[in-house]
């Protein structure tokens, strides 16, 4: 079975704007204006007042935190991914419903495997990131621990500021794939859209990277943190 032009055309716009949004909240001109980046400044600024700090309680709580969230997220896209593999014993009565459905065309049932077989693939992805995300958190919180006390840190100053950049560039890189899996889920909630025909990929397509730029460059949350 083959993948019609307009099917085709729409498939490559959703994955080609999931590249390009991926490059412009990253790695573009506009990264440093994000959200994203804006909240790597307030996590240099955590790691500077814990080593000032005597007791790390509130630190650890914070870490304990941000590994139950992305933990979380790991284990729904697990159950995701199991939700769609076990649609495929039913891509016959999608394939069905398609044909009640006045906007699109009838499906079969090899298109409606291709399409779950997609989603699989992006939740997949999606679990990937989480769980590196996690497991760069946990590593951060082993770092967090061997940074020095406050007394120790005034003796031997480099090495506290060394102890403290490791610690703050783990945390940062386990946002960054934290944010990458977040993004995935929701480009998934776009990818539905394909169910409904390749008009509707693009449509959705284009409203979720409105939305996402949206919260990234002019969010309320974002002019919260400006200076």
């Amino acid at each position: 079975m083959t993948i019609d032009t307009g099917d085709g055309a729409a498939l490559a716009f959703f994955l080609a704007v999931w590249l390009v949004y991926n490059i412009v909240t990253e790695h573009g001109p506009l990264a440093a204006r994000g959200l994203s980046q804006a909240m790597n400044r307030q996590r240099e600024c955590w790691m500077q007042v814990m080593l000032l700090r005597d007791l790390r309680m509130i630190d650890t709580a914070i870490m304990a935190g941000l590994q139950q969230g992305t933990a979380f997220f790991a284990s729904a896209c697990i159950f995701a991914i199991g939700g769609c593999f076990a649609l495929f014993s039913s891509a016959d009565q999608i394939a069905t419903i398609s044909a009640e459905l006045p906007f699109h065309a009838r499906l079969d049932r090899a298109l409606v495997e291709i399409k779950l077989l997609g989603l699989v693939t992006i939740f997949a992805y999606a679990f990937f990131k989480f769980g590196w995300a996690y497991r760069l958190f946990n590593y951060c919180s082993i770092l967090i621990g061997a940074i020095p006390m406050r007394a120790e840190a005034d003796l031997d100053p480099d090495a506290a500021e060394r102890a403290l950049a490791k610690a703050t560039r783990l945390n940062q890189l386990a946002g960054k794939h934290f944010n990458s899996g977040l993004r995935a889920v929701f480009f998934a909630i776009a990818y539905l859209g394909w169910f409904l025909g390749p008009t509707a990929l693009v449509a959705a397509t284009i409203l979720v990277v409105v939305i996402l730029a949206h919260r990234q460059f002019m969010s309320n949350a974002r002019r919260a943190l400006l200076d």
